[in-house]
């Protein structure tokens, strides 16, 4: 009776060990489905798709071009167009209709709004903003190893971008950081360079350039109020991720925009007024070609001759 007895309790308690076993392994299994779901997040932010396919297809007279942009979102649909970019806007100040400030829900009028980035990206969190925007910031000015560049600021058509980068400035952020990304009409459709990531190391090979950002997103603004023509400096995000601007920004350097003119969905704030120069060096530099950028599976195509931020400022 007691080795009968003995012999029932032993296998109890084997069936317990064998139900907490499976129930930790299924455990183990949700817990690595999302990593996976984070990892796919972050790639889906690191590289958007606009359009069906990379690389630039010519279809009857028209272009269908293939783009790229970091900053998050997912895939959406490329305009097709047989007429040139719209005629460059003079100045960045010329008046549009464009969104009040704080036009988001939860934000006072004449406010802006900056909300926890809920992406899991790596973020170097300084803080945020504060809500009300400073009008009066005219010029930025990004001090880069290969060179100066100097943007004209449209403050008054995107205060709030402006007034994270006041900010950002100010926390030094982007002191030290590297432009990951030298994009070329011969592999994404795009020609522009990226930067503002600041763990990215431009290198060409981390899948992970492209993912980083300041801990907080905020709203677009000025869509639709100046080309991104060569000259404009505008924030990286996904087309379909509207609404998720960090600290990445891309600077384009051609005139052919038309597919991003037709549906413009990253906000432009400024134009270079110096140094573009500096950005035909680096293009004639040529980049790193990065695999997986081609597949859309995170990394960047990076400029082959580094380009380090020193210190990014703004001035009155």
């Amino acid at each position: 009776m007691y080795v009968k007895q003995s012999i029932l309790e032993e296998t109890a308690v084997s069936g317990d060990d064998r139900q907490s076993e499976l129930a930790q392994q299924h455990k183990q299994r949700q817990a690595q489905r999302a990593a996976e779901e984070r990892k796919a997040s972050a790639r889906a932010k690191r590289n958007v798709t606009v359009g069906a396919g990379l690389g630039v297809v010519v279809v009857a007279g028209g272009v269908i071009a293939a783009m790229t942009l970091l900053g998050g979102g997912k895939a959406g649909t490329a305009a097709t167009s047989a007429s040139k970019s719209p005629a460059p806007s003079t100045s960045p100040s010329t008046p549009v209709t464009t969104p009040s400030i704080g036009a988001s829900a939860g934000a006072k009028p004449g406010t802006c709004e900056y909300r926890k980035d809920e992406s899991k990206s790596p973020a170097k969190d300084v803080g945020r903003p504060p809500g009300k925007p400073n009008l009066k910031w005219k010029t930025m000015t990004i001090e880069t190893n290969q060179g100066d560049i100097v943007i004209d600021l449209a403050t008054d058509k995107a205060p709030c971008t402006v007034n994270s980068f006041a900010f950002l400035a100010k926390k030094n952020f982007f002191d030290g950081t590297r432009c990951h990304r030298l994009a070329a009409p011969a592999t994404t459709g795009l020609a522009l360079l990226q930067c503002g990531d600041p763990f990215a190391k431009g290198d060409g090979k981390s899948k992970t350039d492209g993912a980083g950002s300041p801990g907080y997103i905020f709203n677009d603004e000025n869509l639709g109020g100046m080309s991104y023509d060569r000259g404009t400096v505008f924030m990286a995000q996904g087309s379909e991720d509207a609404n998720s601007n960090g600290s990445q920004f891309a600077i384009s350097y051609a005139n052919d925009t038309t597919a991003l003119d037709a549906q413009p969905a990253y906000t432009p704030f400024g134009r270079v007024s110096k140094g573009l120069d500096v950005i035909d060096k680096i293009v004639k530099g040529g980049w790193i070609t990065n695999e997986a950028d081609a597949r859309d599976e995170g990394g960047s195509h990076a400029p082959k001759l580094p380009v380090i931020v020193k210190d990014l400022r703004l001035a009155r």
